[in-house]
């Protein structure tokens, strides 16, 4: 059996909860009681399933969502006509078996959907985070920014990506 893409269900979240929390540091930890408030603002909430069930999820947010994040905000004044990625999660015995790619070429088409052409996210710079870094690197995502966050104890790599290469196809080049 492969990788099914579904929409986050509020009976996932426990499972969800785990496994963010077990992310920390690559992701902010939210708990169930957090995840569950989240969850709503999100245009986009995808559940990767695999033979053992939930194994990943994404969450995004459209432009003008109530959401205090210094890296939305940051977005949402460059790069306004994004979704915006606030998280990936995929549990570690899952990584290397496309879920990632799968969450991200699902996302591409709700943004398209939503008539948004970039798909945006950070990557912690520090902490590290160098395996997220290569992942986004090989799906499209170029650096457009940095910045700390957190009170300066966190840097960001800033990063977007068309939302026509994520999904697999890339728009050909207009001739004139």
């Amino acid at each position: 059996m492969g990788v099914v893409i579904r929409d986050l269900r509020d009976d996932d979240l426990p499972v969800l909860a785990a496994l963010n929390d077990a992310a920390v540091p690559a992701v902010n930890a939210l708990g169930l009681d957090g995840l569950a408030a989240h969850v709503p603002r999100c245009a986009v909430a995808l559940v990767a399933d695999d033979v053992t069930g939930p194994a990943g999820f994404l969450l995004a947010l459209a432009p003008g969502a109530a959401y205090a994040s210094e890296n939305y905000r940051w977005f949402s004044a460059h790069r306004p006509g994004s979704l915006y990625v606030d998280r990936i999660v995929v549990a570690p015995t899952a990584h290397g078996r496309g879920l990632g790619r799968a969450l991200y070429a699902a996302t591409a088409g709700r943004a398209d959907a939503l008539g948004l052409a970039e798909v945006t996210c950070e990557v912690n710079l520090e902490p590290p985070n160098p395996g997220s870094l290569r992942f986004h690197r090989r799906l499209g995502f170029e650096q457009v920014g940095t910045q700390r966050t957190t009170g300066g104890t966190v840097e960001v790599a800033l990063l977007a990506a068309q939302a026509a290469v994520l999904s697999g196809h890339p728009p050909t080049a207009l001739r004139g």
